[in-house]
């Protein structure tokens, strides 16, 4: 029968046979790293909420095509489709910034260059935040859970029927990926952060970052560990730089932009998801489900509570500032500085 006959290439199929003109194009193997790649392309560049699994990023699908290219061929919704398989949001927040978005990039191209200089150093890089309050008791947490019958909860919120309110004070190691939260029974102070931070160096990260001068903080503009804090200030000169010889910078993101700040998505995140739809009855079970965390990318979560109770409006004067050796960037000085030991 004719080649040319109308009906000779659904004739041939009919019978397990594929006709030279209907083959079509051989379609492309699968590239497998270019899931790795694209994700260390993202890493620096991700924003996410920490009381969700949603994530975000600044990139546009163009750029992240064109850095790709060079090495693995790929196109703009290949890139959109592997950014939903990596639980990306279509959505984008807008906020409106009290800096201009030139400071704003500006200050966040800066943050990075630390990062890179630091571990390149293999010098230790904290992430640090406070997680919102949470009161400690039978109240409901929102999300569902698998289970027999429902946990029955109070019907109202009041603090005077809880046992107290639980602060997660966050530390993310960016280079192990492990988390540190000292949970707070009191306020969330400049000293609840600063203690929080001399917890962690003494009791992991001299010995997992042993010899290593310095160590960078990355944290929110505002909050305890704001840039306008003297406590802040004055405490990590007392407690940390002074008596450990610890040279310590900080790197504050700007106003409005605490999302970026790795703890949030990389820590808080996967907690929130941990205990949702769990009642906080006891602390012991809030260090349970904050111990209990884990990631598919191996993060580890270490966790201790700190009963100390912490006072309010405590006022560092001029002098008690002069104690404290501050050496200011020259790239925004209100957000960069170093804070080094005086001998």
């Amino acid at each position: 029968m004719p080649k040319d006959d109308a009906n000779w290439n659904k004739r041939v199929r009919t019978i397990g046979f594929a006709a030279p003109e209907a083959a079509g194009r051989r379609r492309k193997k699968k590239d497998p790293a270019i899931l790795p790649a694209l994700e260390r392309l993202l890493q620096e560049y991700t924003a996410g909420d920490p009381c969700s699994n949603k994530k975000w990023k600044r990139q546009s699908l163009k750029q992240l095509k064109e850095q790709l290219n060079p090495e693995h061929s790929v196109s703009a919704p290949t890139v959109a489709r592997l950014l939903r398989d990596m639980d990306y949001s279509l959505k984008v927040n807008r906020k409106l910034l009290g800096t201009s978005d030139a400071q704003r990039d500006e200050q966040f191209r800066y943050i990075q260059s630390q990062k890179r200089l630091f571990l390149r150093h293999e010098w230790p890089v904290l992430s640090v935040d406070a997680k919102k309050r949470e009161l400690i008791g039978w109240f409901k947490n929102a999300g569902e859970v698998w289970c027999r019958e429902s946990y029955l909860v109070n019907a109202y919120d009041y603090p005077s029927l809880a046992e107290g309110v639980g602060i997660p004070y966050g530390l993310y190691d960016l280079a192990r990926n492990e988390g540190f939260v000292s949970l707070g029974t009191s306020k969330n102070t400049a000293a609840f952060a600063v203690d929080a931070i001399q917890w962690w160096w003494l009791t992991y990260g001299k010995r997992r970052y042993f010899g290593a001068p310095a160590l960078l903080l990355l944290a929110d503009g505002g909050g305890s560990n704001g840039h306008r804090v003297r406590l802040w200030k004055y405490l990590l000169q007392q407690r940390l730089v002074d008596p450990l010889s610890l040279q310590i910078t900080v790197c504050h993101y700007p106003t409005g932009a605490s999302k970026w700040n790795p703890v949030e998505h990389r820590l808080f995140g996967p907690i929130s998801s941990n205990w949702r739809g769990y009642p906080l009855f006891s602390y012991e079970r809030m260090l349970s489900c904050i111990r209990g965390t884990t990631t598919e990318e191996g993060l580890k979560v270490y966790a201790t509570i700190s009963r100390r109770a912490y006072a309010t409006k405590i006022k560092i004067s001029d002098a008690q500032m002069l104690e404290v050796n501050l050496h200011r960037h020259k790239t925004f000085p209100k957000w960069n500085y170093t804070l080094r030991p005086v001998h």
